[in-house]
């Protein structure tokens, strides 16, 4: 595999990752979709980049610099996913491997993510072949409104 990454910029092109994105975030359709990610972007500093094996897209990562007291200057991984068909090829490795990268290059030391707690294939690989520590458990609480 010779990888290839896209950054996803234009309307366009964020709209052709929501094929790969919607296996992740099953709740959103596509205007949603399309509509929050251009927000973040604009807010946010968000970053959408697919990862093309030949000419097909089979991965994609969304991302952001944050600062915070615990750590720092620091990337958070907002969004991971590989294709179902495209799975346990090296992709999401790749991918993931790109934003440390890129976030070395461009001075954040820490790359963190959540991930459901029913992911535990997401967990191992993030755990065993990515080198992620377990460091906190993530809460939320949905408002009424």
């Amino acid at each position: 595999m010779v990888p290839r990454f896209v950054w996803l910029e234009t309307e366009e092109e964020v709209r052709s990752a929501f094929p790969v994105m919607r296996e992740l975030r099953t709740h959103l359709d596509e205007e949603t979709y399309t509509a929050l990610v251009r927000e973040a972007q604009e807010q946010e500093g968000y970053q959408l980049v697919a990862l093309y094996d030949q000419d097909k897209m089979v991965a994609v990562v969304g991302f952001m610099p944050m600062i915070t007291l615990y750590n720092g200057r620091f990337i958070w991984v907002c969004d991971l996913v590989t294709a179902s068909s495209e799975r346990s090829k090296g992709y999401g490795k790749a991918l993931l491997s790109y934003v440390h990268e890129w976030a070395r290059e461009h001075g954040y030391g820490i790359v963190s993510l959540s991930s459901g707690l029913q992911r535990i294939d997401a967990h191992r690989f993030y755990e065993e072949k990515m080198e992620y520590a377990k460091v906190s458990y993530v809460f939320s609480k949905r408002l009424s409104s």
